[in-house]
């Protein structure tokens, strides 16, 4: 193999992980399943852990790392901005928020920006929008506002959200289900037309399925159902959490199509990995809907996420993160494919856009991704989606001698596991 790694002056505490561990599934709630590495420094595209162990993040906290880790100019405007002032709360305005802004409506063409904190405030502030708006813009009777979603979703963890989620791990326990949603099969047109009626506000979905494994939908849906909501009078809602700032090699994965839909939603990359930034991106004639008392956060627009904000926005005008996932997302998927067809047996398929590509496979996923984890001397972080597929999202500042490496982690890990 190829050695990029150098040497890594791994620590003699064997146990101190499993130390982390053990503190972790007794104080905390276990909604989670983590491949098990405590990871306690960060550079770029590489962590290590407690012990020392050198890992390549192939995940990038699921593309918020998008710039890499503790990116330094992220990290500049950070401290900048914690020695000046960190939240005043929406009873005030601060400096930052307006000039960060006006950037990012300026790097994407929409008139107005609604900051929140999460991922999931964005999709329940998008939600909100577009029933304000289809009972005072387009007229629906009060409290029959529809929203339509796809199988398949995933936009996050609120009571309402996972009410409209096809996955039981996500639904299951938490009924009753909020009404006003209708789910219709990811990447269908036709059902998409049936779905629609008198009350239907808006469509709600994701260019491409991130967490279902990276399914992409079939060439030219993204245009024919913005085309189908324009000829309704129905919002295009496009979740663009994950697959959003060059992640699969345009600012949006839904530039690929050349559309423009009514909202996006943004979040994880937006903060550059260095601080909880989201919101919902759209023109005033939808924006205007909400006045003041409507809709609110305590923390969202709060200066320092804002500082941060502008300084992401400053990186991707700098840098072509675009062309770099374009093209390295080619090669990644090229060379996946070729081991693919070396284990056959194994790999059901390859798929991806951009650096934003996954693995299905015939059996279960996890023996794989621990394996990656467990590679001497250096690791490779990836995680299971689904059970059957792994996610692979590097970040966008890796370089092709580096994807090389993973590669061949990878095909050591598929010849060595059975």
């Amino acid at each position: 193999m190829s050695d990029i790694t150098g040497d890594s002056m791994l620590k003699k505490e064997q146990n101190k992980s499993q130390l982390y561990l053990d503190l972790d599934k007794k104080w905390t709630a276990h909604n989670y399943k983590p491949i098990p590495v405590v990871i306690e420094k960060a550079k770029g595209i590489w962590v290590w852990d407690v012990e020392g162990k050198k890992y390549m993040d192939c995940l990038s906290a699921y593309s918020s790392q998008n710039f890499g880790h503790r990116n330094p100019k992220l990290v500049k405007a950070l401290k900048k901005q914690a020695d000046k002032v960190i939240l005043t709360s929406r009873a005030f305005c601060n400096d930052s928020m307006g000039t960060a802004a006006k950037k990012l409506c300026e790097l994407t063409g929409y008139e107005s920006f609604l900051p929140m904190n999460t991922g999931a405030e964005a999709v329940e502030s998008a939600l909100k929008i577009a029933r304000k708006w289809g009972y005072e813009k387009k007229g629906v009777d009060e409290n029959k506002a529809e929203i339509i979603v796809c199988e398949n979703n995933f936009h996050g963890r609120t009571i309402t959200i996972v009410g409209f989620s096809t996955d039981p791990d996500a639904f299951s326990g938490f009924g009753p289900k909020t009404p006003g949603f209708k789910v219709i099969p990811y990447g269908d047109t036709e059902a998409l037309k049936k779905a629609i009626n008198k009350n239907t506000v808006a469509f709600l979905f994701e260019p491409i399925q991130g967490e279902a494994g990276v399914l992409i939908p079939p060439k030219g849906y993204l245009k024919e159902a913005q085309k189908i909501c324009k000829e309704n009078n129905v919002i295009t809602i496009v979740d663009e959490i994950q697959t959003g700032f060059c992640r699969t090699g345009t600012i949006f994965a839904s530039d690929h199509e050349k559309v423009k839909p009514d909202i996006v939603l943004v979040a994880k990359a937006l903060g550059g990995g260095i601080f909880p930034i989201s919101g919902v991106l759209a023109n005033w004639d939808i924006m205007d809907v909400l006045t003041p008392g409507s809709h609110g956060s305590t923390w969202g627009g709060n200066s320092l996420g804002m500082a941060v904000l502008e300084s992401v926005c400053d990186l991707l005008n700098e840098e072509d993160f675009s062309k770099r996932s374009t093209e390295l997302g080619k090669f990644f998927v090229k060379k996946l494919k070729l081991i693919q067809k070396k284990h056959s047996e194994k790999i059901k398929e390859v798929r991806g856009k951009g650096l934003l590509v996954a693995i299905e496979l015939n059996e279960k996923a996890r023996p794989y991704t621990e394996a990656m984890k467990n590679h001497q001397p250096v690791g490779l972080l990836a995680k299971e989606t689904h059970e059957f597929s792994i996610r692979f999202a590097p970040p966008l500042v890796i370089t092709q001698k580096e994807l090389e490496w993973a590669l061949e982690v990878i095909e050591r890990v598929f010849d060595e596991v059975d």
